[in-house]
């Protein structure tokens, strides 16, 4: 079926849908406060999808990635991690089938970048083990791809907020979920770094067969570095579908309220805002 997706509709081709998704919802319905955020969301993520949510302030957004996350119930409808609901995985199992990248990262307590870091390991350590020799090699290796691998030794409240920022994706990394589920992981980061951290995540999913779901706030980037987009334009509705598909002028300006002109070359596209003359 061509064309974006909308409630009553999957986003799985059909010659995937004999295997089981990594992230599956059915009929979701998902609201804060009294109001609504979707409803009857049908999402069908496989090894190496890469879904974008786009939505004005205050929309849901992080609502809803905290409900895929499992960390808060839906109104209705179901949440499948590798065809399992939450309820039946139980916390540890579904902390090394998905991880959460916050918007906010709290440090209560002092650390260092690396022991940080090493908090991605576990879910995956028995109750009473330590973190071993192999675990300190995936932390290192995980802070040497995001180009923190000089600071292990520091204080974890001497970062600036970019440098927490990719010690948070560090930590992720070392988790090695299937699903990926990041909140805003450009926040505080500079152009070359919000580059560098989506072609990061974008290589890992490819390489570890895993899922990627992301609430961004640049079109631009979002179209470029996602398969699929799901638009939240509140009061529930939605529209999910192909990113080539969903990603065009008249539902950008929609979403957000204000005329957006799309430009292109021979392979690729910008959304620009219309300015005041």
């Amino acid at each position: 079926m061509s064309g974006p997706r909308t409630s009553d509709q999957t986003n799985e081709p059909a010659g995937r849908r004999r295997y089981t998704p990594l992230l599956a919802t059915h009929d979701l319905a998902v609201s804060i406060g009294g109001k609504a955020v979707v409803r009857g969301l049908n999402l069908a993520l496989h090894p190496g999808d890469r879904l974008a949510i786009l939505g004005r302030n205050g929309v849901g957004k992080t609502t809803l990635l905290h409900t895929l996350a499992g960390l808060r119930a839906p109104d209705s409808g179901e949440v499948m991690l590798s065809g399992q609901t939450y309820a039946a995985l139980g916390p540890r199992r579904a902390a090394q089938l998905r991880g959460l990248l916050p918007q906010h990262q709290g440090d209560a307590f002092a650390a260092s970048v690396l022991e940080t870091v090493l908090i991605g390991r576990h879910p995956h350590l028995s109750r009473w083990d330590w973190e071993s020799t192999a675990d300190e090699h995936l932390a290192r290796a995980a802070l040497a791809a995001v180009g923190l691998a000089e600071l292990a030794a520091r204080s974890i409240h001497t970062l600036s907020g970019g440098e927490r920022q990719r010690v948070a994706l560090a930590t992720l990394l070392v988790q090695q979920p299937q699903v990926y589920l990041l909140d805003e992981p450009l926040a505080h980061l500079d152009l070359n770094h919000q580059i560098a951290v989506l072609e990061l995540v974008s290589r890992r999913v490819r390489e570890e067969a895993a899922a990627l779901v992301m609430v961004l706030h640049d079109i631009n980037l979002a179209a470029h570095f996602s398969d699929q987009a799901l638009l939240l334009h509140g009061e529930g509705e939605h529209e999910l579908g192909a990113s080539a598909a969903v990603l065009d002028a008249a539902r950008l300006s929609r979403l957000y309220g204000h005329p957006l002109r799309e430009i292109r070359d021979e392979t690729r596209r910008w959304f620009v805002p219309e300015m005041p003359k």
